[in-house]
């Protein structure tokens, strides 16, 4: 059984799966990015007015964001860079995550433009290698693609290993594949928080995809 609802504000949301104990249903949901404390706060003086049932409401709302986006449902961003693309990397990252247990939500071959990529790396925008990067990046083609699981942000970025391969263990992508710094063959977000703009950034709400996988044969 399939159920989907959708709920949320325009430009404030992003999508969620929600897997609930539902006899296999699945709930999918648009939940705001906004962080739940701060939306307590802000609302505060309307809830002391409101009552106790505005209240429990509220905390009822801000525990599905919560859920949205932690735990099993924590997702994060990863990029194959044009290297990795024309070496022919693609299958073996990809099968390297499903491996680990991950659920991958989306992916698209695209070839980035300048813009999107600027704004990607927006954070580097003042550092000497920001043009080289964006020139490399817009290079070739990109495998974008976004991935769902428990610690997902911080195992992905111990699986790609460090940003110098020269630094990177065996066993870690980039200590597998790679040589030069320049030509890493993977990104991988950061945080939690880096994710969820990234993600908004390279893929609009309807291209994530809400499925059904074992994960009882993964998690407790």
């Amino acid at each position: 059984v399939s159920m989907q609802s959708t709920w949320g504000w325009k430009g404030a949301c992003t999508r969620a799966c929600i897997d609930q104990d539902t006899g296999g249903a699945q709930l999918s949901l648009r939940v705001p990015c906004t962080s739940p404390l701060l939306l307590l706060l802000l609302l505060l003086p309307v809830l002391i007015a409101a009552g106790p049932t505005m209240i429990f409401l509220l905390a009822f709302f801000a525990s599905i964001f919560q859920t949205a986006f932690t735990g099993v449902n924590e997702r994060t961003f990863l990029a194959i860079k044009p290297d990795g693309v024309q070496r022919h990397l693609v299958g073996e990252i990809i099968q390297r995550f499903e491996k680990k247990g991950f659920k991958l939500l989306a992916m698209k071959l695209m070839q980035a433009s300048e813009e999107l990529l600027k704004e990607h790396y927006n954070s580097l925008r003042e550092r000497p290698f920001f043009s080289r990067l964006v020139k490399f990046m817009s290079s070739g083609p990109i495998v974008a693609m976004v991935w769902q699981g428990q610690e997902v942000v911080k195992t992905a970025r111990l699986m790609i290993g460090e940003t110098n391969p020269a630094d990177s263990k065996p066993g870690t992508i980039r200590g597998d594949f790679c040589i030069e710094v320049d030509k890493n063959v993977i990104h991988g977000s950061d945080s939690v928080e880096t994710a969820q703009r990234e993600i908004e950034l390279w893929f609009r709400s309807e291209e994530l995809i809400c499925w059904k996988d074992r994960e009882h044969w993964i998690y407790e």
